[in-house]
């Protein structure tokens, strides 16, 4: 029953794990057979007495267990070497029934690109026998080089109710240009010649068509002819920035002739936190007029250099923009040999204090300003050939103001100034010699010369932009003044107020048009006659000018890409306002006409 354990055979230890595994199987076993002999026990017969000797009690032994590695290295006769199973797909097709959608891309609208053409041309009719005649055409030299050519004709044959004089206009000019734009520099050269006729046909209450035909004598006639050449030089990467010359001549129907000549050199130097920017400026004129307007027997002359140059410091970062500097000019009048030397401040800034919705600038600046012949008469065709030209010195214009957006459509200014000028030019009608023989057509009070006066002028400047879509577009601005006068009982012919509405709109893709209303204020002029040739005592007096208004339309018909039609109404509540004193403008003003676009 039990082996001896003191023969020496090779016992092998036991499993600890796997004899309690054991013992756990066979324990319902042995509960079993203790179970069966006792039922059989009890059917059956007693049972005999047996004896039963033990040697020696068995005592197990436990051993140190060791780990069976997870993947055991066999080496015996029954394991083969691992064959190679390689793999192989058969094919078969399928028919298959479904076909498939095409994909729809999503249709985005396109702005149809617009046509540009080189060339066109526009010509136009009126009332009071009015021709509006324009041309323009580019040449594409090369990649980089342009060439153009404009041309402009503006006339009316006059026509002014009430008026005894010739009343007729007429404007021509043709203008040229060449640019290049290079990979480091760009430049263009500018030229052009103009042409003009007007008539002094404003004369005054002493001539009316009841009193004798004196009037008729008069030859208001006054031509100008002006021509220039201008050059623009830009470089990039270099601290020359850019180069501006410019030489104009100006001549009229009596001798008259002005030459002058501009430069104006840029410079900008790079500092650490600043940059430097330096501007020079070269401005010459020089002219003459045949006689003084009493003709005293002297002739006019002039000419002044201007010599300047303006170092300021600029500071510009994401939110502030600062630049201080300085006008440094010294003038020299050559005829009348004096020289003068000035200092000027240049002080700009600006802070955006909410992003683009608010943002507050302001500044001090001055200048010296040459004043010329030329400029007179565009401002004033009137002006009579006898005029004492001088420069204006602007010893201060302080400023400052608000503007920004209230929203992405909707645009503000505004704006309050405060400047001294020194002989500020004002225009003032020349007076009435009277019914004398052998006048000049600008000698029958009927045309403009200028007074000097040192002035004062508050400016308060708004306006208001609003941009409801690219089919609408409205302006208003409106400037509010007050004058100061040193000598001068009036700031002649300077309005208290100027305003002015602005608009454009696109119909339809075909119609367009655009409307425009200016409002100017009353004036004052000083109307002088002296008592020669006049049946009556000599006459000084302020007149006033009434405030006019002045309201314009025009419309337009893109029959196709090359053709337009429009029709342009001017002064269209027919106001024979006077701009200037005794000088009527035309009522209403109507002309039709159409542009075409073409290609060479």
């Amino acid at each position: 029953m039990f082996r001896n354990i003191s023969e020496k055979k090779y016992i092998p230890k036991p499993n600890i794990s796997r004899s309690v595994n054991g013992l756990k199987g066979l324990f319902p076993l042995l509960i079993f057979s203790l179970i069966i002999p006792m039922i059989a026990q009890e059917e059956g017969d007693e049972l005999g007495t047996e004896v039963v000797n033990i040697v020696k009690p068995y005592t197990p032994a436990i051993s140190d267990a060791f780990k069976v590695k997870e993947t055991p290295l066999l080496n015996d006769s029954v394991t083969t070497t691992k064959k190679k199973v390689s793999y192989s797909i058969f094919s078969v097709p399928v028919a298959s029934t479904f076909t498939p959608a095409k994909g729809k891309a999503t249709t985005v609208e396109k702005a149809k690109p617009i046509k540009l053409y080189d060339n066109y041309a526009t010509l136009g009719f009126g009332n009071y026998t009015a021709v509006l005649g324009e041309f323009y055409s580019n040449f594409q030299i090369s990649r980089t080089d342009n060439a153009g050519l404009y041309f402009k004709h503006n006339s009316s044959q006059g026509g002014i109710d009430g008026v005894l004089l010739e009343n007729k206009y007429y404007d021509t000019s043709l203008d040229g240009n060449y640019t290049s734009r290079q990979k480091d520099m760009s430049y263009d050269i500018n030229a052009g010649i103009e042409h003009q006729i007007f008539h002094w046909y404003g004369l005054n209450g002493f001539f009316d068509t009841d009193s004798t035909n004196f009037f008729e004598t008069i030859d208001p006639k006054q031509t100008y002819f002006s021509a220039y050449i201008s050059g623009d030089i830009a470089l990039d990467e270099s601290v020359f920035e850019e180069g501006k010359v410019k030489l104009r001549y100006l001549g009229d129907g009596f001798s008259s002739s002005e030459f002058n000549f501009t430069a104006q050199p840029e410079f900008l130097i790079p500092l650490a936190e600043f940059n430097l920017k330096i501007t020079a400026e070269l401005d010459y004129l020089s002219g003459k007029f045949e006689r003084d307007y009493f003709n005293s027997g002297n002739g006019i002359e002039y000419s002044y250099l201007n010599l300047g140059v303006t170092p300021a410091l600029v500071y510009v970062n994401e939110d502030l923009t600062i630049s201080l500097g300085a006008a440094v000019v010294l003038g020299l009048d050559t005829k009348g040999g004096s020289t003068d030397f000035f200092i000027y401040p240049q002080v700009n800034m600006s802070y955006r204090l909410v992003d683009e919705l608010l943002i507050a600038y302001g500044g001090v600046e001055g200048g010296l300003r040459q004043n010329t012949y030329y400029n007179f008469k565009t401002d004033n065709p009137f002006v009579s050939p006898t005029l004492m030209v001088m420069p204006t010195s602007q010893l201060y214009n302080a400023f400052g103001g608000l503007k920004g957006k209230l929203s992405n459509t909707v645009g503000y200014n505004i704006r309050a100034s405060y400047g001294n000028e020194e002989n500020k030019a004002l225009f003032l009608i020349n007076s009435y010699k009277g019914r004398l023989p052998d006048l000049e057509g600008y000698e029958n009070g009927n045309s403009f010369g200028i007074i000097y006066d040192d002035v004062n002028t508050l400016d308060i400047f708004g306006e208001l932009k609003v941009e409801v879509s690219e089919k609408f577009i409205l302006g208003i601005k409106a400037n509010f003044y007050s004058y100061s006068m040193t000598d001068q009982p009036e700031p002649w012919n300077l309005p208290d107020i100027k305003a002015s509405v602005f608009s454009n709109f696109n119909i339809t893709e075909k119609v367009y048009g655009g409307a425009s209303i200016f409002y100017v204020g009353k004036r004052e002029d000083f109307f002088s006659a002296t008592q020669i040739g006049l049946p009556t005592i000599p006459v000084n007096e302020i007149v006033t000018l009434d405030a006019f208004i002045d309201v314009n339309l025009h419309l337009g018909y893109r029959v196709n890409e090359r053709l337009s039609i429009f029709a342009r109404g001017s002064n269209l509540l027919s106001d024979n306002y006077e701009k200037w004193l005794f000088t009527p403008v035309q009522g209403m003003q109507g002309l039709a006409g159409a542009t075409y676009k073409f290609d060479w």
